[in-house]
Protein backbone atom coordinates (compact mmCIF):
# COMPACT_ATOMS: atom_id res chain seq x y z
CA UNK A 1 0.00 0.00 0.00
CA UNK A 2 1.18 3.22 -0.99
CA UNK A 3 1.83 6.17 2.02
CA UNK A 4 2.30 9.65 0.86
CA UNK A 5 5.28 11.07 3.37
CA UNK A 6 3.44 12.69 5.86
CA UNK A 7 1.72 9.66 6.70
CA UNK A 8 4.92 7.67 6.94
CA UNK A 9 5.99 9.45 9.82
CA UNK A 10 6.68 7.16 13.05
CA UNK A 11 3.34 7.18 15.19
CA UNK A 12 2.98 6.58 19.02
CA UNK A 13 -0.22 4.23 17.47
CA UNK A 14 -1.39 4.08 14.00
CA UNK A 15 -4.03 6.69 14.29
CA UNK A 16 -5.69 9.76 13.23
CA UNK A 17 -8.04 11.28 15.54
CA UNK A 18 -11.02 12.77 13.58
CA UNK A 19 -12.28 16.03 13.93
CA UNK A 20 -14.91 16.66 16.65
CA UNK A 21 -17.94 18.91 16.01
CA UNK A 22 -17.58 21.82 18.94
CA UNK A 23 -15.06 19.39 21.13
CA UNK A 24 -11.60 19.69 19.01
CA UNK A 25 -9.80 22.73 19.59
CA UNK A 26 -6.05 23.73 19.81
CA UNK A 27 -5.72 22.01 23.35
CA UNK A 28 -7.09 18.66 21.73
CA UNK A 29 -5.02 18.76 18.75
CA UNK A 30 -1.89 19.71 20.32
CA UNK A 31 -2.17 17.05 23.32
CA UNK A 32 -2.81 14.68 20.44
CA UNK A 33 -0.04 15.51 17.96
CA UNK A 34 2.79 15.40 21.09
CA UNK A 35 1.00 12.22 21.82
CA UNK A 36 2.07 10.52 18.52
CA UNK A 37 -1.47 10.87 16.43
CA UNK A 38 -2.92 12.54 14.01
CA UNK A 39 -4.39 15.61 15.55
CA UNK A 40 -7.45 17.40 13.45
CA UNK A 41 -10.80 19.45 14.17
CA UNK A 42 -13.34 21.23 12.05
CA UNK A 43 -12.02 24.70 10.81
CA UNK A 44 -16.21 25.82 11.75
CA UNK A 45 -15.05 25.53 15.15
CA UNK A 46 -12.92 28.24 14.74
CA UNK A 47 -15.80 30.85 15.62
CA UNK A 48 -16.16 33.86 14.28
CA UNK A 49 -13.95 32.70 10.75
CA UNK A 50 -10.68 34.80 11.73
CA UNK A 51 -10.24 32.50 14.90
CA UNK A 52 -9.03 29.94 12.33
CA UNK A 53 -5.78 31.82 11.76
CA UNK A 54 -5.40 32.06 15.54
CA UNK A 55 -5.66 28.47 16.44
CA UNK A 56 -3.57 27.22 13.46
CA UNK A 57 -1.06 30.48 14.18
CA UNK A 58 -0.77 28.59 17.79
CA UNK A 59 -1.09 24.94 16.87
CA UNK A 60 2.08 25.25 14.73
CA UNK A 61 3.76 27.32 17.51
CA UNK A 62 3.72 24.56 20.40
CA UNK A 63 3.90 21.81 17.85
CA UNK A 64 6.78 23.73 16.80
CA UNK A 65 8.36 24.37 20.28
CA UNK A 66 7.74 20.55 21.16
CA UNK A 67 9.64 19.37 18.43
CA UNK A 68 12.53 21.51 19.31
CA UNK A 69 12.91 20.30 22.61
CA UNK A 70 11.96 16.83 21.94
CA UNK A 71 13.86 16.05 18.70
CA UNK A 72 13.96 12.06 19.32
CA UNK A 73 9.97 12.06 19.22
CA UNK A 74 8.87 14.81 17.09
CA UNK A 75 4.79 15.05 17.22
CA UNK A 76 2.70 13.75 15.11
CA UNK A 77 1.10 16.38 11.85
CA UNK A 78 -2.38 17.97 12.41
CA UNK A 79 -4.99 18.04 10.05
CA UNK A 80 -7.91 20.62 9.29
CA UNK A 81 -11.56 19.27 8.47
CA UNK A 82 -13.20 21.03 5.68
CA UNK A 83 -17.05 20.94 5.12
CA UNK A 84 -17.42 21.22 1.72
CA UNK A 85 -20.98 21.17 1.30
CA UNK A 86 -22.98 24.22 -0.33
CA UNK A 87 -24.23 25.52 2.74
CA UNK A 88 -20.83 25.63 4.49
CA UNK A 89 -20.72 29.51 3.12
CA UNK A 90 -17.29 29.95 5.49
CA UNK A 91 -15.29 27.39 2.88
CA UNK A 92 -13.14 29.75 0.57
CA UNK A 93 -11.97 31.77 3.46
CA UNK A 94 -11.45 28.72 5.74
CA UNK A 95 -9.63 27.03 2.71
CA UNK A 96 -7.28 29.83 1.84
CA UNK A 97 -6.58 30.08 5.59
CA UNK A 98 -5.06 26.39 4.95
CA UNK A 99 -3.34 27.08 1.73
CA UNK A 100 -1.48 30.41 3.83
CA UNK A 101 -0.49 28.30 6.74
CA UNK A 102 0.61 25.09 4.57
CA UNK A 103 -1.74 22.78 6.68
CA UNK A 104 -0.41 19.39 5.95
CA UNK A 105 -3.63 17.38 6.01
CA UNK A 106 -7.17 18.66 5.01
CA UNK A 107 -10.04 15.97 5.20
CA UNK A 108 -12.82 16.77 3.47
CA UNK A 109 -16.30 15.46 4.08
CA UNK A 110 -19.67 16.01 2.30
CA UNK A 111 -18.97 16.54 -0.85
CA UNK A 112 -15.51 15.99 -2.86
CA UNK A 113 -14.54 19.45 -5.15
CA UNK A 114 -11.64 18.95 -7.23
CA UNK A 115 -10.89 22.86 -6.23
CA UNK A 116 -10.06 22.25 -3.09
CA UNK A 117 -8.32 19.40 -3.65
CA UNK A 118 -6.43 21.58 -6.38
CA UNK A 119 -5.77 24.16 -3.56
CA UNK A 120 -4.72 21.93 -0.89
CA UNK A 121 -2.04 20.00 -3.49
CA UNK A 122 -0.63 23.44 -4.63
CA UNK A 123 1.19 23.73 -1.71
CA UNK A 124 2.17 20.08 -0.90
CA UNK A 125 -0.72 18.96 1.07
CA UNK A 126 -2.70 15.82 0.68
CA UNK A 127 -6.51 15.48 1.15
CA UNK A 128 -7.98 12.29 3.02
CA UNK A 129 -11.76 12.45 1.80
CA UNK A 130 -15.01 10.87 4.33
CA UNK A 131 -16.88 8.25 2.62
CA UNK A 132 -19.59 5.75 3.15
CA UNK A 133 -19.94 3.65 0.26
CA UNK A 134 -17.53 2.64 -2.53
CA UNK A 135 -19.58 4.70 -5.22
CA UNK A 136 -18.26 8.14 -2.88
CA UNK A 137 -15.01 6.54 -2.96
CA UNK A 138 -14.97 6.05 -6.72
CA UNK A 139 -16.00 9.50 -6.89
CA UNK A 140 -13.39 11.16 -4.36
CA UNK A 141 -10.60 9.72 -6.39
CA UNK A 142 -11.77 10.89 -9.70
CA UNK A 143 -12.27 13.65 -8.53
CA UNK A 144 -8.35 14.27 -6.84
CA UNK A 145 -8.44 13.29 -3.15
CA UNK A 146 -5.37 11.55 -2.06
CA UNK A 147 -6.81 9.21 0.33
CA UNK A 148 -10.16 7.97 1.80
CA UNK A 149 -11.53 7.67 5.47
CA UNK A 150 -14.12 5.08 5.05
CA UNK A 151 -16.87 6.14 7.78
CA UNK A 152 -18.36 2.72 8.43
CA UNK A 153 -21.35 1.49 10.59
CA UNK A 154 -20.95 2.25 14.27
CA UNK A 155 -18.79 5.75 13.89
CA UNK A 156 -19.97 8.34 16.06
CA UNK A 157 -21.26 11.21 14.35
CA UNK A 158 -22.23 11.46 10.58
CA UNK A 159 -21.80 7.49 9.76
CA UNK A 160 -22.42 5.01 7.39
CA UNK A 161 -24.37 1.66 7.60
CA UNK A 162 -22.01 -0.31 6.08
CA UNK A 163 -20.00 -3.28 7.81
CA UNK A 164 -16.27 -1.89 7.91
CA UNK A 165 -15.01 -5.69 6.84
CA UNK A 166 -17.28 -5.04 3.58
CA UNK A 167 -16.71 -1.55 3.03
CA UNK A 168 -12.67 -2.12 3.14
CA UNK A 169 -12.61 -5.19 1.16
CA UNK A 170 -14.52 -3.07 -1.83
CA UNK A 171 -12.52 -0.20 -1.66
CA UNK A 172 -9.16 -2.51 -1.63
CA UNK A 173 -10.17 -4.42 -4.54
CA UNK A 174 -9.06 -1.13 -6.67
CA UNK A 175 -7.54 1.36 -4.48
CA UNK A 176 -4.03 0.45 -2.57
CA UNK A 177 -3.45 4.52 -1.39
CA UNK A 178 -4.01 5.67 1.97
CA UNK A 179 -7.17 4.30 2.93
CA UNK A 180 -8.17 5.16 7.27
CA UNK A 181 -11.10 3.51 9.16
CA UNK A 182 -13.62 4.87 11.38
CA UNK A 183 -16.35 2.84 13.20
CA UNK A 184 -16.73 1.64 16.86
CA UNK A 185 -12.89 2.07 17.42
CA UNK A 186 -11.81 2.31 20.86
CA UNK A 187 -9.26 -0.54 21.88
CA UNK A 188 -5.92 -0.93 20.95
CA UNK A 189 -7.15 -4.13 19.28
CA UNK A 190 -10.01 -2.52 17.32
CA UNK A 191 -6.71 -0.37 15.51
CA UNK A 192 -5.14 -3.50 14.60
CA UNK A 193 -8.08 -5.11 13.19
CA UNK A 194 -8.40 -1.96 10.76
CA UNK A 195 -5.15 -2.73 9.57
CA UNK A 196 -5.40 -6.45 9.25
CA UNK A 197 -8.61 -5.64 7.59
CA UNK A 198 -6.90 -3.43 4.82
CA UNK A 199 -6.62 -0.39 6.27
CA UNK A 200 -3.37 1.84 7.09
CA UNK A 201 -4.60 3.65 10.00
CA UNK A 202 -7.44 3.74 12.31
CA UNK A 203 -9.49 7.19 12.62
CA UNK A 204 -10.61 7.16 16.19
CA UNK A 205 -13.30 9.99 17.65
CA UNK A 206 -15.75 9.09 20.30
CA UNK A 207 -12.53 7.99 22.99
CA UNK A 208 -10.90 11.57 22.65
CA UNK A 209 -13.94 13.11 23.78
CA UNK A 210 -13.19 11.67 27.19
CA UNK A 211 -10.09 13.07 27.39
CA UNK A 212 -9.36 16.00 29.81
CA UNK A 213 -8.19 18.82 26.71
CA UNK A 214 -11.59 18.15 25.03
CA UNK A 215 -13.58 20.83 24.77
CA UNK A 216 -16.84 19.00 26.20
CA UNK A 217 -19.00 19.16 29.34
CA UNK A 218 -18.12 17.11 32.01
CA UNK A 219 -21.71 15.26 31.71
CA UNK A 220 -21.14 14.50 28.32
CA UNK A 221 -17.18 12.44 29.30
CA UNK A 222 -19.02 10.81 32.07
CA UNK A 223 -22.01 9.72 30.06
CA UNK A 224 -19.50 8.41 27.33
CA UNK A 225 -17.53 6.04 30.25
CA UNK A 226 -21.10 4.72 31.42
CA UNK A 227 -22.52 3.84 28.12
CA UNK A 228 -22.20 0.81 25.92
CA UNK A 229 -23.32 0.10 22.28
CA UNK A 230 -26.83 -0.49 23.06
CA UNK A 231 -27.05 3.49 24.01
CA UNK A 232 -26.05 4.59 20.76
CA UNK A 233 -28.95 5.95 18.11
CA UNK A 234 -28.61 6.16 14.66
CA UNK A 235 -30.69 9.31 13.68
CA UNK A 236 -30.93 11.92 10.36
CA UNK A 237 -32.46 14.18 12.90
CA UNK A 238 -30.37 17.04 13.88
CA UNK A 239 -28.28 17.66 11.09
CA UNK A 240 -30.02 16.25 8.02
CA UNK A 241 -27.44 13.42 8.18
CA UNK A 242 -27.57 10.43 9.96
CA UNK A 243 -25.19 9.77 12.65
CA UNK A 244 -25.06 8.43 15.47
CA UNK A 245 -25.60 10.37 19.07
CA UNK A 246 -25.93 9.32 23.20
CA UNK A 247 -29.34 8.26 24.19
CA UNK A 248 -29.00 9.75 27.06
CA UNK A 249 -28.31 13.42 25.71
CA UNK A 250 -31.36 12.61 23.45
CA UNK A 251 -33.77 11.72 26.54
CA UNK A 252 -32.10 15.20 28.67
CA UNK A 253 -33.13 17.18 25.02
CA UNK A 254 -37.04 16.12 26.17
CA UNK A 255 -36.76 13.74 23.27
CA UNK A 256 -37.49 10.09 22.75
CA UNK A 257 -35.16 8.24 21.44
CA UNK A 258 -37.08 5.16 19.95
CA UNK A 259 -39.44 7.40 17.87
CA UNK A 260 -37.45 10.51 16.08
CA UNK A 261 -38.95 12.07 13.02
CA UNK A 262 -36.80 11.77 9.95
CA UNK A 263 -35.41 14.90 8.77
CA UNK A 264 -35.73 16.12 5.28
CA UNK A 265 -32.22 15.61 4.06
CA UNK A 266 -32.34 19.50 1.93
CA UNK A 267 -32.25 20.84 5.16
CA UNK A 268 -29.13 20.31 6.22
CA UNK A 269 -27.47 23.35 7.11
CA UNK A 270 -23.16 24.03 7.81
CA UNK A 271 -23.46 27.74 7.51
CA UNK A 272 -21.39 29.96 9.54
CA UNK A 273 -24.12 31.01 11.79
CA UNK A 274 -23.59 33.33 14.64
CA UNK A 275 -21.69 30.81 17.10
CA UNK A 276 -22.32 27.09 18.33
CA UNK A 277 -24.89 28.28 20.70
CA UNK A 278 -27.53 28.72 17.91
CA UNK A 279 -27.65 25.59 17.72
CA UNK A 280 -30.68 23.94 18.98
CA UNK A 281 -29.08 20.46 18.74
CA UNK A 282 -26.05 21.78 20.24
CA UNK A 283 -26.42 19.25 23.51
CA UNK A 284 -27.12 16.27 21.48
CA UNK A 285 -24.00 14.37 21.84
CA UNK A 286 -22.54 12.17 19.51
CA UNK A 287 -20.59 9.06 20.30
CA UNK A 288 -19.73 5.80 18.20
CA UNK A 289 -21.13 2.30 19.11
CA UNK A 290 -17.11 1.80 20.57
CA UNK A 291 -17.73 3.74 23.67
CA UNK A 292 -18.07 0.55 25.82
CA UNK A 293 -14.30 0.34 25.25
CA UNK A 294 -14.42 3.14 27.68
CA UNK A 295 -14.33 2.98 31.51
CA UNK A 296 -12.48 6.59 32.52
CA UNK A 297 -11.92 9.21 31.86
CA UNK A 298 -8.17 10.52 31.78
CA UNK A 299 -5.50 12.79 29.40
CA UNK A 300 -4.90 12.58 25.93
CA UNK A 301 -1.35 10.88 27.01
CA UNK A 302 -3.54 8.47 29.39
CA UNK A 303 -5.64 7.40 26.29
CA UNK A 304 -2.70 6.85 24.05
CA UNK A 305 -0.44 5.03 26.43
CA UNK A 306 -3.83 2.35 26.67
CA UNK A 307 -4.51 2.34 22.95
CA UNK A 308 -0.91 1.58 22.43
CA UNK A 309 -0.55 -1.01 25.05
CA UNK A 310 -3.82 -2.79 23.74
CA UNK A 311 -2.16 -2.63 20.38
CA UNK A 312 0.75 -4.25 21.31
CA UNK A 313 -0.65 -7.13 23.30
CA UNK A 314 -2.82 -7.49 20.36
CA UNK A 315 0.14 -8.51 18.34
CA UNK A 316 1.45 -10.37 20.71
CA UNK A 317 -1.39 -12.77 21.30
CA UNK A 318 -1.40 -15.95 19.16
CA UNK A 319 -4.54 -16.28 17.06
CA UNK A 320 -6.07 -19.23 15.87
CA UNK A 321 -4.22 -21.60 18.33
CA UNK A 322 -6.70 -23.43 19.62
CA UNK A 323 -8.36 -23.86 15.69
CA UNK A 324 -5.27 -24.81 14.18
CA UNK A 325 -4.67 -27.40 17.03
CA UNK A 326 -7.87 -29.14 15.92
CA UNK A 327 -7.33 -29.13 12.19
CA UNK A 328 -3.61 -30.84 12.82
CA UNK A 329 -4.93 -33.35 15.78
CA UNK A 330 -8.13 -34.60 12.72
Amino acid sequence: MSLPEILRRPLTVPVVASPLFIVSGPDLVIAQCKAGVVGSFPALNARPAPVLREWLTRIEAELAEHDAAHPDRPSAPYAVNQIVHRSNDRLEEDLQACVDFKVPIVITSLGAREDVNEAVHSYGGIVLHDVINDRFARKAIEKGADGLIAVAAGAGGHAGTQSPLALIREIRQWFDGPLLLSGAIAHGASILAAQVAGADLAYVGSAFISTDEANAVDDYKDMLVSSGAADIVYSNLFTGVHGNYLRGSIESAGLDPDALPVSDQSAMDFGSGGTTDAKAWKDIWGAGQGVGSLDRRGSVADLVDRLRSEYDAALARPVWTGRQEALVAR
